[in-house]
């Protein structure tokens, strides 16, 4: 019989032990396993919906389940979003990928009942230099938010400097979608905000888990879900969004970053 995990809490936030951080690094070694295979065989010509099927192909082989899958009604076992996809984009198969495009792609996995979390950004083929930097400042706003990962600190200060770094590129930052607890669900407290105040927001303690994964707009913050699916998130103005994502633990002494 397996073991119940005891669940700590400061406030309504998981406080994860030592045992229960390996195993969510476990679960996002395999994690990376699958983003590293997608990335090895992404190119033009092909449709969102094979990616979706490489992701729950490589995830069952390696013995785990892609989180997704049947998540709130979700249909897929991955979030794929493309051009001016915000987020929760779904693999179809009608959905070619082209020559200049961009896209999210959204891994989540459960091993051993851990929960893993990140995504990466793909340049199709020659992509126009304004969507490049749009995707490597997006990438640039993850580090410049983990050099504010320090334990007892307010976790507000991480998301500010995102903010900052972001609007000081010209882009603007997605406030109403963010980041999330992670480990022992798919989500858990605290929510992540990205446009937060320095000062604000619950105090990072060793062993909280979270994502670190501002959504970047060229344009607009603004943005509206798909009526017909209710899950798929586009930017009001049609302009691109850009996304990277990782899963990261507060130690005494600094962070840990669990997938990449």
């Amino acid at each position: 019989m397996r073991k119940r995990k005891r669940i700590m809490k400061v406030g309504n936030v998981p406080v994860k032990s030592r045992a229960q951080i390996d195993g969510i690094r476990e679960s996002g070694r395999i994690n990376t396993a699958v983003l590293d295979y997608v990335g090895e065989r992404i190119r033009a010509g092909i449709s969102t919906e094979e990616i979706d099927r490489w992701v729950y192909q490589v995830t069952t082989e390696l013995g785990a389940v892609p989180a997704p899958l049947g998540y709130e009604g979700f249909p897929k076992s991955v979030c794929t979003s493309r051009n001016s996809v915000i987020c929760h984009g779904i693999p179809d198969e009608q959905e070619i990928l082209k020559e200049g495009d961009i896209i999210n792609v959204d891994v989540s996995t459960i091993y051993k009942g851990y929960f893993s979390d990140a995504s990466r950004m793909f340049c199709i083929g020659e992509v126009s230099a304004d969507k490049r930097r749009l995707v490597r400042t997006a990438r640039e706003c993850i580090q410049v938010g983990l050099m504010e990962v320090k334990p007892y600190q307010p976790i507000g200060n991480m998301g500010h400097a995102v903010h900052m770094y972001a609007q000081g590129q010209g882009y603007s930052v997605v406030e109403e979608i963010g980041g999330h607890g992670v480990g022992l669900q798919f989500h858990e407290d605290p929510f992540v905000s990205y446009v937060a105040r320095r000062g604000t927001g619950e105090i990072m303690v060793p062993g909280m888990v979270f994502t670190i994964e501002p959504m970047i707009n060229m344009g607009s913050p603004e943005f509206y879900v798909d009526e017909k699916n209710g899950w798929t998130v586009y930017t009001e103005d049609g302009m691109p969004s850009a996304q990277w994502e990782v899963t990261v633990a507060v130690l005494e002494d600094g962070y840990e970053v669990l997938t990449s």
